[in-house]
């Protein structure tokens, strides 16, 4: 699916023309995968989301309740708005314009570059 969708990019396709679906993804996790923190902005917790577990995975075990389905950043049920800090974004759910913003990321596989993502939750 990746070759497909880069053959298209780089022919010129404009991304609202392009309609594809994924039945499962793999997360993709690297040796450059760091510890960091999220800090909610409704309340002004933080928490250490450790570079073995996801966002939701962290967050569920803090008591904070994340709606979830996949799991694999593929159906969008997790889209969460980042308010400050800059996402990496793992997901196949936002289009690349979207990712580009990084005021929005899937916590159920995306994680960090920046040491705290503050998120509105």
């Amino acid at each position: 699916m990746d070759h497909v969708l880069s053959t298209a990019h780089a022919q010129g396709w404009p991304e609202a023309e392009m309609h594809y679906e994924f039945f499962g993804a793999v997360v993709a996790k690297t040796d450059e995968d760091q510890s960091f923190r999220v800090k909610l902005a409704s309340s002004g917790r933080i928490i250490l989301v450790p570079k073995e577990k996801t966002v939701v995975q962290a967050l569920v075990a803090a008591g904070v309740e994340v709606p979830t389905s996949c799991e694999q950043g593929v159906c969008g049920t997790c889209l969460t708005r980042v308010l400050e800090g800059e996402p990496d974004h793992k997901d196949f759910y936002l289009t690349t314009a979207e990712q580009a913003a990084n005021d929005q990321f899937m916590p159920c596989c995306s994680r960090s570059k920046s040491p705290m993502l503050v998120l509105e939750l």
